[in-house]
């Protein structure tokens, strides 16, 4: 029977990737694994090809042979050596030892070696002016830490954990599968290679105690909402002597009543009156360093932008500082007695203006349009 495409065995496409190729493979070796299905030669059949398959287009050159070739450039042994599987210093020693774990519960290549501890998330929130100016918080965070009472070892004080004797206290065992020699780990130590028989009554044979610790934590200038920090060696304690795991702050920023953030930008809206706008006039504006004088122009209209430079955002980059936009609204009175509104129409006449100009051009289009 001639042999199928390893690219359709492993249903890729010709130009995939190492990493699409390895993820192929892992997930239908998984699937097809003889363990999950004892008995059943079909898919041990399939077990072998996609192994086959994986053996060649996971090595460059054996794949550009290939390539070149097809299955004649791999010779009768299909690219393995000795007539079976060649696994030393191949990219099987890495993939196998997590298509175990999925299949035993628990990473094969990892056992009867002290495990990593999990990486934290923290969710900080912050002033506005922290995330500009940058801050320094005091976190409080629940973690494990090495258990002071057995000093992480999970045995009673004065006592120590014994090697398991299924394993001999390397934390697998072989077991022969066809012409597969393989290790998982052992069922009696769950892997870890040592029984504790007389546990610590304070972490109950764990290592680990839950306690609240206190850190430090430097939030530089320019963050905003969704900024991610990273303290390296400040997430949960490893197991058996494994490092410990990482800790992620992701900041949220609060909003400002009276500034928005664009970029590096604050945008700030400041009313004046119908009467400064018009004949002009100095104004205090705030912004994140304080009070400043700005001129505002006679004859200013609503929504005009006024700019004052470096007065914005500190660039979490390191280079320069935004500006602060001050958007001018002008504030049109809605209450006047009858003196006011009599100034004001007379105001008009002497202006020669019609107290509806923009009004009446407006009308006057509509009527050049539909009449």
């Amino acid at each position: 029977m001639s042999k199928r495409d390893y690219y359709e065995v492993l249903q890729v496409n010709r130009n995939a990737s190492e990493t699409e190729i390895k993820k192929a493979y892992r997930k239908l070796a998984v699937q097809y694994h003889p363990d999950k299905n004892p008995g059943d030669k079909k898919a041990e059949e399939k077990f072998k090809e996609l192994t086959e398959a994986y053996a060649v287009l996971s090595d460059s050159q054996k794949r550009a042979t290939y390539d070149q070739f097809g299955h004649a450039g791999m010779g009768s042994s299909g690219g393995f050596s000795g007539g079976g599987f060649d696994f030393g210093g191949s990219p099987f020693e890495d993939i196998f030892g997590d298509i175990f774990g999925d299949i035993f519960g628990g990473g094969g290549r990892r056992s009867g070696r002290g495990q990593r501890g999990d990486d934290l998330r923290y969710n900080l929130t912050i002033s506005f002016e922290d995330a500009a100016f940058g801050a320094e918080k005091k976190l409080k965070l629940p973690r494990h830490q090495p258990c002071e009472s057995c000093s992480g070892s999970g045995a009673r004080s004065g006592t120590q954990a014994e090697s398991c004797s299924t394993c001999r206290g390397a934390g697998q065992v072989r077991y022969q599968q066809g012409f597969f020699t393989m290790t998982r780990p052992c069922p009696d130590c769950r892997g870890e290679g040592k029984i504790i028989k007389d546990p610590c009554p304070d972490c109950r044979g764990t290592g680990r105690v839950k306690q609240q610790r206190s850190i430090s934590l430097k939030i530089p200038a320019g963050v905003e909402t969704g900024s991610r920090l990273k303290l390296s060696n400040e997430g949960e304690t490893g197991t058996q002597g494994g490092p410990p795991g990482d800790l992620y702050v992701v900041i949220s920023v609060e909003e400002h009543p009276i500034f928005q953030r664009e970029g590096q930008d604050v945008i700030c809206e400041v009313p004046i009156s119908f009467v400064q706008a018009t004949l002009g006039c100095e104004l205090e504006v705030p912004t994140l360093d304080g009070k400043v004088k700005m001129k505002i122009p006679a004859g200013t209209q609503t929504g005009k932008v006024l700019k004052l430079s470096g007065k914005g955002i500190v660039s979490l980059q390191g280079y320069g500082r935004g500006d602060q936009l001050v958007v001018l609204r002008v504030e049109i009175p809605t209450r006047l007695n009858s003196r006011q509104k009599k100034l004001l129409e007379e105001f008009a006449q002497e202006s020669g203006e019609d107290i509806h100009p923009l009004g009446k051009g407006f009308f006057d289009k509509v009527k050049e349009l539909f009449d």
